[in-house]
């Protein structure tokens, strides 16, 4: 190994050892769903108020999934005989993988996950140890368990449970080969039924994987199997199972050398190395190669692409195209599985996985870290493409319901969807209200980067879903080589309108408008015409303020204080309006709540705070959602009497002047804008009757700082900010802000627009 290698392994040690370490040993913790605050939340937690759920349950087991956690509960078992690369490394060292696969199923599905370790390779005691579980659990998930004894613990834990028993070392690699031969074979013009397959490996993902794809139409005859001892033939004495027997051929070949030839498929679940170069170069035309042997795959994917440009090559790994990651599929699958109380993960379900896999990789990716269109490179999608559980859970509930084996079957599928909606994007929730108005007035909504990818891919999803009717800002050439480069499908001048910045026929009336708009601020005849040229943002704005556009957005190229001198300058102000003001929307697993402002003013006066919160209200409203206004201080109720706290204490006499009935209060701490129970302590006769969601800061700092923390510290997600106070709807977004980012503000202005006309 070289000092280089030797380096960044030591590295990667030490920062994994650390990671789980600190802040607090593992990376997993236990909290409550229930509020645990006072002597009637105990009463109802514990005794006396917790007989009654039991006393249901008691009458109808089937009433566990509504008043316990059972119904998203599932148990990742080991028992450590077969960990990662490994080995048999033993159930207590196995615990942080265990551990690990705990934090997918929470992060991707939503699923709450025990991990349990179990002393025992016996096989039947093992299967008594798990089987006794059943009462705790959704769903078994086993995992790193050696085979041949995998076979056997998931048969005998099949036949004894009435819940999902998955082996997803076996399984779940299955699935996502079965989506990549699924694509490769379409992408060759190849039929699966007339496919030679070679797999090396006979282990228990191996045979599980050839298994499957007989399940999609494989002949077993045209499949050949190697294992440690070669070629697996009828009548071989040696290594032999009842596994591994319908896979045996007639044959006197005995190496992976002899049996390569004219392969359309080879499946390597084995070790490094052991597809040469040599044997790809006699391989079938367009030759799918699956070295899924980890660290090293059994051939490089350059070492395959030098003898065959025409090979598309699966690894296991993250440095290379197509890596089979079985967090593809394992949370989705137990996720549809839960939904539907099913007994079992059949093989029905198996194959909707599968085909909801390789129908997603055939869709244009939406993240910009996901960039590659569906084709060799794509066979399958990227793990962390947020649509994976938006297309396998429902596929797998559905065959669930479909097979029989679904105990409460999903009757509101609109509702079932839109729930998963909401897990994937947390904006769900609120923005429902918000993309269901856009789409009904479809609004003209001008993008001033839109060369920038995550625009494209922002606009094809708004134009697939009617969310507005998008203008872009761009050179033709570019838009429409990114676009194919995306593989996005929606073409300019059909799905949306361009503008040229380098030959619009509408430059010399752009120049005269804004010339006669900022000509008086230092800006020359010649400045004017190369800033109607090169500023996309000046550019966007004079389509706005002519009427071409309905909303604009602007700001992931660039700082912000350029692009709110620009809309400044050429939108302006609001009529009644003294000063711009942003709001952002905030949403926390607690909730949602709105801050202002977040952006512009460095220390609002009283005025200009009242003015703010009367927009922000406003804005707030239009998400469907009843303000409650906190004015935020480090005093409470008068217990300071600094600048800051008179400022927000004047501020509400005016916003009372003005809107006397809206539920605002201050000057408060944070704590009593969030807790009624805090809040009671001060002022018992507060304004406001519950928590507040909209935060109104005394000044820059504190918004600003406020926002960040919170996004930090408790992963909040961020929609805005929203520009406040311009004469026609324009927004300045975050440089950093996502496809869905863009998406959600789309909808955001279009709806503004509307509301203003």
């Amino acid at each position: 190994m070289s000092e280089e290698r030797k380096s960044n392994a030591a590295n990667l040690e030490d920062g994994a050892l650390y990671y789980h370490r600190f802040p607090r040993p593992g990376k997993l913790e236990i909290r409550a769903t229930k509020p645990l605050g006072n002597p009637r939340d105990l009463a109802l937690a514990y005794s006396p108020g917790v007989a009654f759920p039991c006393l249901a349950i008691a009458k109808d087991p089937a009433a566990a999934a509504d008043y316990t956690s059972r119904g998203n509960l599932v148990a990742v078992v080991s028992n450590g005989t077969a960990v990662l690369g490994l080995g048999a490394i033993g159930p207590l060292a196995s615990k942080p993988v265990m551990e690990g696969k705990a934090v997918l199923f929470k992060k991707f599905a939503g699923i709450d996950v025990f991990d349990i370790e179990v002393e025992e390779r016996d096989v039947d005691r093992f299967v008594d140890v798990v089987a006794a579980l059943e009462p705790t659990f959704g769903g078994i998930n086993l995992e790193d368990i050696k085979a041949p004894e995998c076979f056997d613990i998931e048969a005998k834990l099949r036949e004894r449970m009435r819940i999902p028993v998955f082996h997803d070392d076996q399984h779940g690699t299955a699935i996502i080969v079965g989506a990549a031969v699924r694509n490769a074979m379409e992408i060759a013009g190849k039929r699966i039924e007339d496919v030679k397959i070679v797999a090396s490996g006979a282990g228990a993902a191996a045979i599980a994987c050839l298994n499957l794809l007989v399940s999609l139409g494989a002949n077993p005859r045209n499949i050949w199997v190697s294992d440690l001892e070669g070629v697996v033939y009828k009548g071989r004495p040696v290594l032999m199972d009842r596994w591994k027997e319908p896979y045996a051929q007639e044959t006197d070949k005995r190496t992976l050398a002899e049996v390569i030839d004219d392969a359309d498929i080879f499946l390597g679940v084995s070790a490094g190395g052991v597809l040469k170069p040599e044997m790809v170069a006699r391989m079938a035309p367009n030759p799918l190669i699956l070295a899924l042997a980890n660290p090293n795959p059994e051939i490089m994917p350059d070492a395959a692409a030098a003898v065959r440009s025409d090979a598309m090559v699966c690894t296991g790994r993250s440095d290379f195209p197509n890596q089979v990651n079985n967090v593809l599929c394992f949370p989705y699958i137990f996720r549809g599985a839960l939904d539907v109380s099913a007994t079992a993960i059949n093989e029905a379900m198996k194959l909707a996985a599968v085909e909801a896999i390789a129908k997603l990789a055939q869709e244009p990716p939406i993240d910009a870290d996901d960039s590659k269109p569906f084709g060799p490179e794509r066979l399958i999608p990227s793990p962390f493409d947020q649509r994976l559980v938006l297309h396998i859970a429902p596929a797998v509930a559905r065959a669930a319901m479909e097979t029989g084996v679904a105990t409460r079957p999903i009757t509101d599928w609109e509702a079932y969807l839109d729930g998963l909606n909401r897990f994937v994007f947390r904006s769900g929730l609120l923005m429902k209200p918000i993309i269901a108005k856009a789409k009904q007035i479809a609004k003209r909504v001008v993008l001033c980067e839109g060369e920038d990818e995550r625009v494209l891919r922002a606009v094809q999803i708004a134009v697939e879903d009617g969310i507005a009717r998008p203008i872009l800002v761009g050179r033709p050439s570019v838009v429409e080589s990114r676009l194919e480069r995306f593989r996005l499908k929606i073409r300019p001048g059909v799905d949306f309108e361009l503008i040229n910045p380098l030959d619009d026929p509408r430059y010399r009336d752009y120049v005269d408008l804004y010339f006669s708009l900022v000509g008086r601020r230092g800006i020359t005849p010649d400045a004017a015409r190369t800033m109607v040229r090169t500023n996309s943002t000046v550019i966007g704005a004079l389509a706005l303020r002519r009427g071409e556009a309905d909303a604009m957005l602007c700001g992931l190229d660039g700082r912000f204080k350029r692009h709110l001198r620009d809309i400044s300058q050429v939108v302006g102000l609001a009529p009644g309006v003294s000063a711009l003001s942003t709001l952002s929307l905030l949403l926390l697993s607690e909730g949602a709540y709105f801050l202002a402002d977040t952006s512009v003013q460095e220390d609002p006066s009283a005025p200009a705070i009242a003015e703010m919160t009367k927009l922000a209200v406003r804005h707030v409203r239009q998400f469907g959602v009843e303000p409650a206004v906190a004015l935020l201080s480090h005093s409470n109720f008068g217990t300071s009497d600094g600048e800051s706290p008179r400022k927000m204490r004047e501020a509400l006499g005016l916003i009372l002047e003005d809107q006397p009935d809206l539920h605002v209060d201050g000057e408060m701490q944070g704590d009593s804008a969030l807790s009624r129970l805090v809040r009671d302590l001060a002022m018992p006769r507060s304004r406001l009757s519950g928590a507040a969601n909209l935060l109104m800061f005394p000044n820059l700092d504190a918004a600003n700082i406020a926002l960040t923390l919170l996004k930090e510290v408790a992963s909040g997600l961020h929609v805005g900010p929203m520009l406040m106070g311009t004469a026609r709807p324009a927004h300045i977004l975050s440089s950093s802000a996502t496809t869905r980012g863009v998406l959600n503000m789309i909808a955001v202005a279009a709806v503004e627009a509307g509301s203003r006309q």
